[in-house]
């Protein structure tokens, strides 16, 4: 048995989730935090067989898009870094996902 433990951007985790449930596979949801943009992740745990680990991931590839986003950016004004300012904004990649897949020694469902 596999743990394939999922970080996916807010913006397509409703789809992944939707995808993931209507094969089958059960899903638990955590709100995660990223830590370059502080933008709103989700984390998703699946345990399967070791069969359907390239099924999972599969789903997941299809429903997690990347895409470019327009970003702030702050900026000291002065010597004095309490003082930010708003500089000219920045495109980075966001989306897409990350997953791990983990072995499982033991799972119970009580």
């Amino acid at each position: 048995m596999k743990l394939v433990l999922s970080i996916i951007n807010t913006d397509d985790a409703h789809s992944v989730a939707k995808a993931l449930t209507d094969s089958g596979f059960q899903v638990t949801k955590l709100s995660t935090t990223g830590g370059f943009l502080r933008s709103g992740n989700v984390t998703f745990l699946t345990g399967v067989e070791d069969s359907e680990v390239e099924k999972v991931i599969k789903i997941i590839k299809q429903k997690s898009n990347r895409r470019s986003k327009t970003v702030p950016t702050l900026s000291t004004s002065s010597s004095d870094s309490s003082q930010l300012c708003s500089a000219l904004p920045f495109k980075v990649n966001v989306g897409g996902a990350i997953i791990f897949v983990l072995n499982v020694e033991k799972f119970q469902k009580l």
